[in-house]
């Protein structure tokens, strides 16, 4: 059975760093694309961010720049850095894979940008 799990969220001041971390059941190599998104309360879910095995990497233009997706083959895990945080980043940050036909997503981690 496939899971995602993700880890690293909470409460962060503005202007600060985040990295969230999504352990897989399997190994990256096994998914055509993994990626994060996030949906703010109110809001439709949204991506942020997509990598894929073979290397090439794109960003939503919400955080292009501030952010960097990459993955450990080793450890099965996909990260998300997101830098120069806002309150507007608030939202439940979720896993995303694909893999065999099937999307698959982990429960989500909340991310609250506050001071």
């Amino acid at each position: 059975q496939v899971q995602l799990v993700e880890s690293g969220g909470g409460l962060v001041q503005p202007g600060g760093s985040l990295r969230l971390s999504c352990a897989t059941s399997g190994s990256i190599s096994g998914y055509t694309a993994m990626g994060w998104y996030r949906q703010a309360p109110g809001k439709q879910r949204e991506l942020l961010a997509m990598i894929f095995p073979t290397g090439p990497t794109k960003y939503a233009d919400g955080v292009n720049g501030r952010s960097t997706i990459s993955y450990d083959d080793d450890m099965n895990t996909v990260d998300l850095q997101i830098n120069s945080l806002k309150p507007e980043d608030t939202a439940v940050y979720y896993c995303y894979g694909t893999r065999e036909g099937s999307d698959y997503w982990g429960q989500g981690t909340q991310v609250t940008v506050s001071s």
